[in-house]
C-alpha cells in the first residue's frame, strides 16, 4: 500500500471536494509502512510535529484553518531531511520528494483555501 496526498476544499453545504489530481508521482506520500517509520517516528514527533505523527494511528485531515500551522511543520521537517531518513531507513530523495509533494498539496490547500488529506 502507498500512502495518498490529496487536497480538498469544502462545499457551502459542508462537503469535501477533491481537487483534480496532479500526476500520479506528485500525490505519494510514502509507503504505508512510513506511517511509522517516518512520518509517525520519534525524530519527528521531538521536532515537535503534532499533524504528521497521527499518521502512525489513522489518517490525516488538515483543516483550512490548519493549513498554515501544518506548512510550518512541513517547513520544520525540512531542515532536518538528513536525520529522517538516517533514522528512516529511506533515502534522503526519497524522504525530500514525499514531503514536497505533502507540502505542494499544502500549498494548494492555502491557495484556495481547502484542506489536506493523507491516507
Amino acid at each position: 500500500m502507498t500512502l495518498l496526498v490529496h487536497t480538498y476544499v469544502r462545499g457551502r453545504s459542508g462537503e469535501d471536494h477533491f481537487l483534480d489530481d496532479p500526476d500520479h508521482g506528485r500525490t505519494l506520500a510514502g509507503f504505508e509502512s512510513s506511517r511509522t517509520t517516518l512520518w509517525g517516528s520519534q525524530p519527528v514527533r521531538d521536532l515537535g510535529a503534532r499533524f504528521l505523527p497521527q499518521l502512525a494511528t489513522d489518517n490525516l485531515c488538515v483543516d483550512p484553518e490548519d493549513v498554515p500551522a501544518f506548512l510550518a511543520e512541513c517547513e520544520l521537517l525540512r531542515g532536518h531531511i538528513a536525520a529522517l531518513a538516517a533514522h528512516s531507513g529511506y533515502s534522503g530523495d526519497y524522504v525530500a520528494a514525499r514531503l514536497a509533494n505533502i507540502t505542494a498539496a499544502a500549498v494548494l490547500a492555502r491557495d484556495v483555501d481547502g484542506g489536506v488529506v493523507v491516507w
